[in-house]
């Protein structure tokens, strides 16, 4: 079966300027893919590419088998663009329609699928409305409704939550985790907290060059020790030195205040979870969750 995503020696340069320098990569279907890393990574030119906006200046990219900007991937790709544009002279519903129309709808089935992915977004009392009349985070809905017209295979959302608020964000990251079984959806976020949640692997791009793919909290060859992340209620420094006495703690960094990241060889203290639960019960430490593992952030840019 073809890889969803295959990326052979992909480049993209402005003039002298590499936006993607040789980058080579392949991801199955599946649970949703993160994409990260810092403003001018070339995050946005690698959706773009696969999106079929731009054409790569060398090298391969392919979806589900076909190049990219094929015939055949018409309707079984959906992209939400970071700054989404719709026209303001048109309801919803009938920007919807028309783009729907240019998936190869009729027009009685572009409307149904318009209406469908209006109640999909919970946005079906916006159906006569004009853009302009909407919130920040209706309309980012909106253009996420848009991406997912079609039931697509593979979604891109570029920064789907940028900007909106707790309540928004979370109805998003909702939406997602309930469709993740019939779409792969690959999100470009700087939210790690919120791509940890939601993501199961991640590409990491810097400069332009792919960095890292792994399972995210899989533990890479190169790491000799593993992890416990231990986020408590308070921030408390004295219970740090009382941690470190326990067998096979090697290291313990405190970060943001309350979160404790803690490298032991796991292999000669099996139980250390264990015995950490007892000594923060012992010296009645309340905290809101222990996890094995780093987090994303840890797992990407902690040496």
């Amino acid at each position: 079966m073809s890889a969803l995503i295959e990326c052979q020696n992909l480049t993209k340069a402005y003039g002298n300027k590499k936006a993607l320098n040789n980058i080579s990569f392949e991801i199955q279907s599946g649970q949703p893919i993160a994409l990260v890393g810092p403003n001018g990574a070339g995050k946005s030119t690698l959706f773009g590419i696969l999106a079929g906006y731009i054409p790569a200046t060398s090298g391969e990219a392919k979806i589900l088998g076909h190049n990219v900007g094929s015939p055949e991937l018409i309707g079984r790709i959906g992209a939400l663009p970071q700054d989404a544009l719709f026209n303001p002279n048109l309801t919803i519903q009938q920007q919807l329609s028309f783009l729907a129309r240019l998936q190869g709808f009729g027009r009685s089935k572009a409307f149904k699928e318009a209406a469908r992915v209006l109640e999909l977004m919970q946005l079906a009392d916006t159906a006569k409305e004009k853009i302009t009349a909407l919130s920040h985070g209706m309309k980012k809905r909106v253009a996420i409704a848009q991406a997912l017209m079609g039931e697509p295979e593979l979604v891109l959302l570029d920064e789907p939550t940028a900007g909106l608020d707790p309540e928004n964000a979370r109805n998003i990251r909702q939406q997602v985790m309930a469709l993740s079984d019939e779409t792969t959806f690959v999100i470009s976020s700087h939210n790690l907290e919120e791509l940890e949640r939601l993501c199961e692997q991640v590409l990491y791009l810097d400069q332009g060059e792919l960095k890292a793919q792994h399972i995210i909290g899989q533990q890479t060859e190169q790491q000799t020790l593993s992890y416990l992340t231990v986020r408590l209620v308070v921030k408390n420094t004295a219970i740090v030195s009382n941690i470190k006495q326990l067998t096979a703690v090697s290291q313990i960094e405190l970060k943001q205040g309350d979160e404790l990241v803690i490298g032991y060889n796991s292999s000669e203290n099996p139980i250390l979870d264990q015995q950490l639960l007892q000594l923060l019960a012992q010296h009645k430490v309340p905290y809101r969750q222990i996890t094995h593992g780093q987090s994303l952030e840890d797992q990407l840019f902690m040496k």
